[in-house]
């Protein structure tokens, strides 16, 4: 299995219109106080096997969590399921909003993305 590439927040945030973002997290936390990024797509990582069908495997894929390891592992599962162009925001959600980058939802929509 090929190892997970991670792309930091900064670079993520210029390059976002390049990736399909899906957020791995469960929906309470998608819709929680650090918000999601704009335009992901929720997948959380139980039902990633569920949703290999759903997920379009000609675009490239950003995959985030709260810290980054539950999207770590969704990543080795994408890649072993076939997906070749994925990639884990490295810190998931929490380095986002450190980043003060822009989010979709929660408490950083309203509050300059400080979450």
């Amino acid at each position: 299995m090929s190892e997970v590439r991670e792309i930091a927040v900064n670079e993520a945030a210029r390059r976002i219109d390049d990736y399909l973002a899906i957020d791995v997290r469960e929906e309470d936390e998608y819709h929680g106080p650090l918000g999601h990024l704009p335009g992901a797509v929720l997948h959380p990582l139980a039902s990633i096997p569920e949703a290999l069908e759903a997920i379009d495997r000609g675009r490239r894929l950003l995959l985030v969590c709260r810290s980054g390891r539950r999207s770590h592992e969704a990543c080795a599962r994408l890649q072993a399921a076939g997906f070749r162009d994925v990639v884990n925001l490295a810190g998931g959600m929490l380095a986002w909003n450190e980043a003060r980058l822009p989010v979709a939802g929660g408490a950083g929509e309203d509050a300059g993305g400080d979450g």
